[in-house]
């Protein structure tokens, strides 16, 4: 079956940075549209980055625009999440998402905690 599994989690001060990585199995990782969302407590999860199936194009939330970057390796059926200058407001959990046009399908990972604080 379908399994993705986020790793890189963890506590980290403010102005630092980590990098998340979803290892993916069970699916044909190239054809499939990779994303990271983050849900901070009380919070509505959000759309962090996206990144296309070939890696050619992706997207960022606002909030993170020019400190994180979305990336994969598709030899290695990884995606990953580089963040820099981390702030208090990025603590949450991440998830990641393979997400599939047609047919329509999308596999969640069960996520990795961020926690930015002194």
């Amino acid at each position: 079956q379908v399994q993705l599994v986020e790793s890189g989690g963890g506590l980290v001060q403010p102005g630092g940075s980590l990098r998340l990585s979803c290892a993916a199995s069970g699916l044909t990782f190239r054809s499939y549209a990779m994303s990271w969302y983050r849900q901070a407590p009380g919070k509505e999860r959000e759309l962090v980055a996206g990144v296309t199936s070939a890696g050619g194009g992706t997207n960022y939330g606002d909030s993170v625009k020019g400190r994180f970057t979305i990336s994969r390796d598709n030899a290695k059926n990884t995606a990953y999440l580089q963040m820099n200058n981390l702030k208090p407001e990025d603590t949450a959990v991440y998830y990641c998402k393979a997400s599939l046009r047609s047919p329509s399908m999308n596999y969640w990972g069960k996520g990795t905690l961020v926690t930015v604080s002194l």
